[in-house]
């Protein structure tokens, strides 16, 4: 097998036996960049000469018998709106074109101590919002790939590296994952440090992982989840053992409830039909639920949460450069600039009560099963799809993750999303194992 199609997991094995350098790996993956790159778009920043040194000195690291991580030699792509220390953090924005740090997020220094190679930095969304970049979906390139962690979704689906990094602050992690067909990994809130990311929001922004495999997102998550200060909403806790809740079997078969949300009228046929095939060789395992009727207001308070932070985070560029904006962006901020402080404190206050009515779901359920987006990658690339179906489990901060479990008609993926009760993302892993294993 070449070696750039191995999972992280296989790769970090090797590379620990002496079956396989990290040179070895990174070479491959550089490879496959040039090979599809220029037709996918996925990474704004790649420097090869300083990947390959980095692995290199994985090598040295490794022969010399000196402590190595869980991702030791194995590359990784970052999101363009995690700062790096030695590459540029340009947030997807001309008004950010060169910004050099000099200092790496929390997530990054973590990947880091790990073991892992810094592959370079994956094309975003403007501030990871809606305006596209540059990248198309590996699937079919006159589709979108989803955003706003759109490189980061494309470079994992192209076998270009094993894993990345994203965020979602609506639907950037799951919707891409979806569109891609990859599996993408939305932590509850609060469990991944986002200190010197790119920060829209404070109550919706979450860290979120990218992978081909759910042993590999785990593997991945597992070392990103180290309590750091920085970040308000972190609290001192143990660290999730992920990577061993997915590997084991569940005490009995997970129950599921069936969800289709407020937003139903917005699935496609395709998904639709999908669905209901799916629930259908689930048998008894799975259950139609209807949410309580509170959660039709949750389209509506992620919306004024997000336009009234993003006006806020995002003021200063606002001011100096609301010409270099695009269209979208200007409009979402100057509408943020107009939400009443009650309205806002409605919002955020609601978060509370719909996570106290998901709690009530989760006693009789393990998981919640619902569409990852409204169906397949739409076509065209001036637009990143519809975040709708990931918009309630990001304003309520509960783990999710896309499996690439499904076809559309036109041969695209089309993910299924699990989702779980905050602060059990282990569990959530397991179910979303016990379910990969049924669909086969």
């Amino acid at each position: 097998m070449d070696s750039y199609r191995m999972s992280a997991t296989a790769a970090a094995a090797a590379i620990a036996a002496g079956e396989l350098t990290s040179e070895e790996l990174v070479r491959h993956c550089l490879d496959r960049i040039g090979e599809f790159e220029e037709t996918v778009g996925a990474w704004i920043h790649l420097d090869p000469e300083h990947a390959l040194a980095q692995a290199r000195d994985a090598d040295s690291e490794r022969r010399a018998g000196r402590p190595t991580g869980p991702l030791h030699g194995v590359p990784v792509g970052i999101k363009d709106i995690f700062d790096t220390h030695d590459m540029p953090t340009e947030d997807g924005s001309v008004l950010h074109a060169g910004r050099t740090p000099g200092r790496d997020a929390t997530a990054v220094a973590l990947l880091r101590q790990a073991g892992a190679v810094i592959m370079g930095k994956t094309v975003t969304t403007e501030f990871a919002a809606y305006s596209p970049g540059k990248t198309a979906n590996p699937h079919d390139p006159t589709r979108t790939p989803g955003g706003s962690s759109s490189g980061s979704a494309a470079s994992v689906a192209s076998y270009m590296v094993p894993l990345a990094t994203g965020t979602q602050t609506n639907g950037s992690v799951i919707r891409p994952a979806s569109f891609c067909g990859v599996y993408g990994y939305k932590p509850t809130h609060g469990l991944i440090s986002r200190h010197r990311v790119l920060q829209l929001s404070r109550v919706l922004d979450h860290i979120g992982v990218f992978a081909r495999t759910i042993e590999d997102i785990a593997l991945m998550a597992e070392q990103l989840m180290a309590y750091d200060a920085q970040d308000p909403d972190m609290r001192p806790r143990a660290r999730p053992a992920l990577l061993a809740a997915q590997a084991s079997e569940p005490p009995m078969p997970p129950r599921l409830a069936f969800v289709k949300t407020p937003m139903w009228d917005q699935a496609e046929d395709d998904t639709k039909a999908a669905f209901a095939e799916l629930v259908d060789h689930l048998g008894g395992q799975a259950a139609d639920v209807a949410l309580p009727g509170a959660f039709e207001n949750a389209v509506d308070w992620h919306g004024t949460i997000m336009r009234a932070d993003l006006a806020r985070s995002l003021a200063p560029e606002y001011e100096r450069g609301r010409d270099q904006l695009s269209d979208i962006m200007r409009g979402m901020i100057e509408e943020g600039q107009t939400v009443k402080a009650v309205d806002y404190n409605d919002a955020v206050g609601g978060i509370a009560d719909l996570n106290g009515m998901l709690d009530e779901i989760f006693e009789t359920y393990d998981a919640i099963l619902t569409p990852a987006a409204p169906g397949e990658a739409p076509l065209g690339l001036e637009a990143t799809g519809n975040a709708v179906f990931c918009t309630i489990w990001t304003l309520c901060g509960t783990p999710a993750i896309s499996l690439p479990l499904l076809r559309g008609s036109n041969t695209m993926p089309m993910g299924v999303q699990l989702v779980g009760p905050r602060g059990d993302d282990a569990r959530l892993l397991r179910t979303a194992r016990w379910l990969a294993a049924q669909v086969g």
